[in-house]
């Protein structure tokens, strides 16, 4: 069976405009022979390239017409497959946690891997590297939180800001959070509002 035929086969248990990587099918062939089954498959409409190395099934519906793959999803199947660790970027964390009502123009993640750029259809997505302690329960409310922390910063952290966020959290996870790698002026906060 060719390496097209074997991937066209394989494509169809796949919901359509879910993204998925080239690198799904490396055991039908070479990595070469692979793409070129997967442009031939682009060209015949079989499957939308989203971005480098990922594609989806084509999926369209009579309001919308052609309906595009999530940037997000893409974002979280390509830094997946890097073995990176993405938090959501400090001005979503405040958003989140209610201290703030402004929303990112471009949304930004922190990534554990390098810093660069999704572009997925009309969106945009920054991926800014940040250091390890960022990543302390990435993707739970108390990571959430840390990344709100810090990116309220040492001067403008009050004790009521940390005692909203504790609201928010509510006693187990603030005990969790408080458990958290952080520095002192974070630590003496977070102390003063559990008094």
């Amino acid at each position: 069976m060719s390496v097209t035929k074997s991937i066209t086969i394989r494509i169809q248990h796949i919901p359509k405009g879910q993204p998925f990587l080239g690198s799904l099918f490396a055991q039908f062939g070479s990595r070469t022979s692979v793409n070129k089954a997967l442009s031939r498959l682009v060209q015949a409409g079989a499957l939308e390239r989203v971005v480098r190395g990922a594609y989806m099934r084509p999926k369209a519906t009579k309001y919308v017409g052609n309906v595009r793959a999530s940037a997000l999803a893409v974002m979280r199947l390509l830094t997946k497959a890097n073995g990176e660790t993405v938090q959501i970027h400090g001005a979503e964390a405040v958003r989140y946690m209610g201290l703030s009502a402004q929303m990112q123009v471009l949304p930004i993640f922190y990534t554990s891997g390098a810093t660069r750029q999704i572009h997925v259809g009309n969106t945009t997505l920054r991926l800014q590297h940040a250091s390890k302690d960022r990543f302390q329960h990435a993707g739970t409310k108390v990571g959430v939180a840390l990344t709100a922390l810090h990116y309220i910063g040492k001067e403008a952290l009050s004790v009521e800001i940390a005692s909203h966020i504790q609201k928010v959290l509510g006693e187990d996870e603030f005990q969790t959070l408080q458990a958290c790698q952080m520095p002192g002026w974070m630590r003496t906060a977070l102390t003063l509002a559990n008094i």
